[in-house]
Formats: C-alpha cells, structure tokens, sequence
C-alpha cells in the first residue's frame, strides 16, 4: 500500500523504516583498496587472522627474564646476556642465569618469567632479586592477542582508525571492501541561492545541499552534486532522469509539500513508485521515498533542521545498510527531564536537548529551547534528541525521555 498526502493518518516511523529496508538493494560490488584507503570503507569479507599476535614470547616491561623454578633454589643469578626488541638473546638459558630484557623484546629460549628492574639489585654480572613473583610474570604469550586463524573483523564493518591498525598488526597491506555506494543530491526551488552568490533580499542560500553532502561524505558515500534546480518541471523531471541513471540513491531537498510549484510528486507519479509521502515525525513530516527505475529516493523537507533530522534518522539507516554495512541500533538512554518539553501526542518528536549529570549523579536532560524547523542553530547548543514518543503529549519536569545522543553527523564529540 502507497501511503501519500490523501492517505488518513500519519505514517509511523517505525513502520517508514520497514518499508525502506524492504525496498534498498544492498551493493554488491567489490572491490580491493590498500590500507592507507581503507578508512570508513565497508569490508566486503571475513578476515581471519594469518599470523600469532605477538608472534612470540615477549616481556611486557623492562627487567631480566629466568627460570622462575631457579627462584626456589637461589636468590642469585649470574648475567649472561642482554635481549632487545628486534635483536633476541640467541642462546638458551641455564639453570641460575639471567637475560636483561626491555619491552618488546623476545623472551630467551628457556625463560619462562620476567622481573622488572625496580625490584633487581645488580653489581657486576651478578643479579639478585628483592620480591617474590609467579610464573610467567609480565611475559606476554605467543598469540596472546590474537591466535593465527582467530576471526579478527566481519564483513559489514566499517573501518575505524583501530580497525586500521588490527589489520596492520596482521601484515594486511590491501583488503577488499564494497565499492562506495553513489548518491546523487539536489535542492529545488527559485528561491534558492548557491553559497558563494550575492545575497538578495528575495532569496535565501541553500543550506541542506552543503549540509547533506557533508553528511553523505561522513557516510563514506560517493556524492554526485546536481546543483540547485528551479521550479521547472521539465528540468525537475530531466534532474530525475540523469539521478537515476548514475546513483543508487537520489536524495532531494524541498519541493515535497504540496504548494502550487512543488513539482517533485508530481514527477515522481510518473517516474516512479512512491512508497509514503507523509510521516509521523517531527519535524520533517513532509517526508517522500520511493522508487525510482535504477534507484531509491527520499525526498527531504525543505527546512533546515527538519531535513537534518529526517536524513539522519531515517536516511542514514538505510544508505549504512545500502552500503554493506552491519545494522546498528544506536545509543539510547533514559534521562530525567529538568525542563518541560511541550508536545501534542500525534508524531514522534526528535527535540534538540542537552543531557548531563546533575550533582547527585542521575542522567538529565533540558530542552535547548527553540524548536523551530527553521533554527539550524539549535543543535550548537544542544548534544541530543530528546525522543518524545508518538502518542505521548507534554513532558513535565521529573518525568524520564529516551535521549539520543548526537552521532558524529550532527555534532562532533571533541
């Protein structure tokens, strides 16, 4: 069933996102980048360790390495040698003989325990030790880390700058990744104007175009700009045509309510299949998607914030599972509200808010203050969504809010 604009009710959001995992294809296509590319690129396969992580016995701190049975027979050792990471002691060790050993380095064949130097007195070649330690002390075992043939990474991982470095660990200079799924962008609308125009006083620059993008980058997706289209609907419909031919998703920014130049549903009727056109959320209620001959589409509020929020609550889900990657839920918490957050049961509402510990330690949250669709500047002063659930109206002080907390599309961490 198509849910649009004639449709009773609201669509819920819960039920918008089924229908759009239901409808995405995930990308198929792989292909193998080196290392230094691989950031934020999507594995396309299981990676199993091919090596021991350490690949050897090595000690974890300066100090001398022994047979720690040697320890119940003597409290003296005779120095034979030294051991650094990346030139081992080559001999085996006696009975009542000592290595001095530094981080990192391999432990000599025969010793099976480190001491650290604070606790040795030495004079001469002659080492003698003032605590008592257990077997194996500050040694790191072969394969400690990671055993060879050990799962290391799924596919459908993105890969972090950690991530980067497991694979280091393991020798890996190249590994295979999905391709970067394509997202065309455009706004609509002759009021609009491009960042870098003069300013009119009957115009207003496109925000969401600048902002998407930088969120579709932040994605790791590849972003086909198409510019600022005016209120023609040959030229809307042509934008649509050449979207779908190169991108695996088209992402539009206003023209999806139903003033008198709003083309954008009247060419989709055409073009494509529109899946639901109205969604219970706020802000953003004026939210399309839908199919398209080669590709998806979700068709943006025009407001600023709304268009924020609805990309990143319900576009954002869908293009990570487009991509290859693993599902996530998210961080949710529960905070107590030391504001009042004014509502009208009937949609689901993302309010910019604040949370932070009060002084006896309990997780609360307070309204950022404006609300308004319009006021993109209210994320500055706020770090999350208070979700403030469909059928549930006013929110007094003291009653608990799911918050969201900021991901690093809307406000980063540092």
């Amino acid at each position: 069933m198509a849910w649009n604009c004639d449709t009773d009710g609201l669509l819920p959001v819960s039920k918008a996102k089924e229908i759009i995992l239901g409808a995405i294809n995930v990308v198929k296509e792989i292909e193998e980048v080196s290392l230094d590319d691989a950031l934020n690129r999507v594995l396309a396969v299981d990676v199993s360790s091919p090596i021991n992580v350490p690949a050897y016995d090595n000690s974890a701190m300066d100090g001398y390495a022994l047979r720690h049975e040697d320890l119940t027979n003597t409290s003296q050792f005779q120095l034979v040698g030294k051991s650094f990471a990346g030139n081992a002691f080559s001999h085996r060790i006696e009975s009542g003989e000592c290595v001095r050993i530094m981080t990192g380095a391999e432990l000599p064949e025969g010793a099976d325990t480190v001491i650290m130097q604070e606790n040795a007195e030495v004079e001469g070649d002659s080492v003698s030790f003032t605590v008592a330690v257990d077997k194996g002390e500050a040694v790191r075992p072969k394969g400690d880390d990671i055993r060879e043939g050990a799962s290391v990474l799924q596919s459908g991982k993105k890969l972090s700058p950690i991530d980067i470095g497991l694979l280091a660990s393991l020798g890996c200079d190249k590994v295979e990744v999905y391709r970067k799924i394509k997202v065309a962008v455009f706004s609509t609308g002759d009021e609009l104007l491009s960042v870098g125009e003069a300013a009119r006083s009957d115009r207003i620059f496109d925000t969401n175009r600048p902002m998407l993008k930088a969120m579709l980058t932040s994605l790791g997706a590849e972003v086909i700009d198409l510019g600022i289209i005016p209120d023609d609907r040959a030229l809307i419909q042509q934008t649509f045509e050449r979207a779908d031919q190169e991108a695996d998703c088209v992402i539009t920014s206003g023209g999806v309510s139903v003033g008198e130049a709003d083309y954008t549903k009247e060419v989709l009727d055409e073009y494509g299949d529109i899946d639901f056109w109205k969604l219970a959320i706020k802000p953003g209620k004026p939210l399309a998607f839908g199919r398209l001959k080669k590709s998806v589409f979700f068709g943006l509020p025009g407001n600023p914030v709304s268009s924020a929020v609805t990309f990143d609550q319900i576009a954002t889900p869908a293009l990570k599972c487009m991509a290859g990657q693993l599902p996530s839920s998210g961080i949710q918490l529960q905070a107590e509200a030391s504001s009042v957050f004014r509502k009208r049961p009937g949609r689901a509402d993302y309010q910019r808010a604040t949370f932070f510990t009060n002084d006896e330690g309990l997780l609360c949250v307070q309204s950022a203050g404006s609300q308004s669709s319009g006021v993109l500047s209210c994320f500055s002063n706020s770090n999350c969504y208070a979700l403030i659930e469909q059928e549930r109206g006013r929110v007094e002080i003291g009653e608990n809010l799911t918050i969201l907390p900021f991901s690093s599309l809307i406000q980063s961490s540092d």
